[in-house]
């Protein structure tokens, strides 16, 4: 399913050309293309999608990757965040890296954290916090100087393998995976049921005012990121869309609510013939991945609008839409911290940008609507 996802997203690359688009703001630089390779000194921190992406040069700041084959071979002097099929970390990461992908590897040492998510998984750069691994395959030839936490079908340990925290295995049948005294001592290994990962790593847990200030910003960043992303592979139906929100909102907005119902009611219609059933995860995986890009699409609108006001001219580049999506999702985000009508107002958003995105992908006699 992920291989299906980024196919959809960086297919479009491949009719934007080699080159694609860039853009620079400050020491930050911004990347989209069918192959990016980025080798320019000086850089803080650095934004990059496309098919094939290969980072070289040494950053001061955070990588943000996303594509199909990803490559981060150059210094990282923050953190790293790479959504990929293929992904490889073959230099120094000073922060945290938080890698999911089908293959990940990672060769380089990471300073800080390392949260990797795969089909497989190999580690053989040293880690000096803690390491959060889930995989079919994981591969583990590093020395961890913190706590690991690992759920697996298949472990392998290789020699330079070395935990200095606590190990803790989560296996469908405690005592299924072998630890070799020489990674972690008996007493040092706790074994969990597979159940009690969810409980462990997906409930609530308490956040610092700084990690919701981060996550916060994160998630502005996010949406600037994908909206640019976005902007260099269609940038004319992106155009397209916002012009759309802002000429006829509430006729966009009904259209994204029937689509958002479509979709999640029709997970249940499936259910309902009980073979089916199997079927309705995928539905609401993808009412999700609609209601996310539509909440991309209309904070740009939104931001658009907001810039607009302000007396600026209509965004005609990936780093004026980029800036235009951040202030929009700035806005909206501050906005949705208002107690329920926050919430409401950020649904609007959502729905209004899904509203553009079923007009534009569906044929106009089943909305009654032109594409523009």
């Amino acid at each position: 399913m992920l291989s299906a996802l980024l196919a959809t997203v960086s297919g479009p690359a491949a009719q934007a050309g080699e080159d694609g688009d860039r853009f620079a703001i400050g020491d930050d630089a911004f990347r989209a293309a069918q192959t990016v390779t980025f080798a320019e000194p000086g850089r803080a921190d650095l934004f990059l999608g496309g098919e094939r992406v290969s980072a070289t040069s040494d950053i001061s700041g955070t990588a943000h990757l996303a594509g199909r084959w990803l490559t981060l071979s150059g210094a990282v002097g923050g953190n790293a965040y790479a959504l990929g099929q293929q992904i490889a970390v073959t230099g120094t990461v000073a922060g945290n890296a938080t890698l999911f992908g089908q293959e990940v590897t990672v060769r380089g040492p990471v300073a800080g954290n390392l949260r990797a998510s795969g089909s497989e998984l190999e580690i053989t750069g040293d880690i000096g916090g803690y390491a959060l691994l889930a995989g079919e395959r994981v591969a583990l030839d590093s020395a961890i100087s913190g706590d690991l936490a690992l759920t697996a079908r298949q472990v392998d340990f290789g020699p330079g393998a070395r935990v200095a925290g606590t190990l803790t295995l989560y296996e469908s049948t405690p005592g299924s995976l072998s630890v070799p005294a020489s990674v972690a001592p008996a007493e040092r290994v706790e074994r969990r049921r597979i159940e009690q990962w969810e409980h462990d790593w997906g409930g609530p847990q308490m956040v610092s005012w700084r990690g919701a200030l981060g996550g916060f910003v994160f998630g502005v960043l996010l949406v600037a990121g994908v909206a640019a992303l976005i902007a260099a592979l269609v940038p004319e139906a992106l155009a397209a869309m916002r012009r759309r929100i802002l000429d006829r909102p509430l006729r966009t907005l009904g259209a994204g609510f029937v689509a958002l119902s479509a979709i999640s009611g029709a997970g249940l219609v499936v259910a309902l013939t009980g073979i089916g059933l199997l079927l309705t995860p995928a539905f609401f995986l993808l009412a999700a991945l609609a209601g996310f890009f539509g909440y991309v699409v209309g904070a740009y609108a939104f931001g658009v609008a907001l810039l607009s006001a302000a007396g600026r001219a209509l965004p005609d580049r990936i780093g004026e839409r980029a800036l235009a999506a951040g202030v929009g999702a700035l806005a909206v985000g501050v906005i949705g911290l208002v107690p329920f009508l926050g919430w409401l107002f950020v649904l609007l958003v959502l729905l209004t940008g899904l509203g553009a995105l079923a007009i534009r992908l569906l044929p106009d006699h089943l909305l009654g609507s032109p594409r523009y």
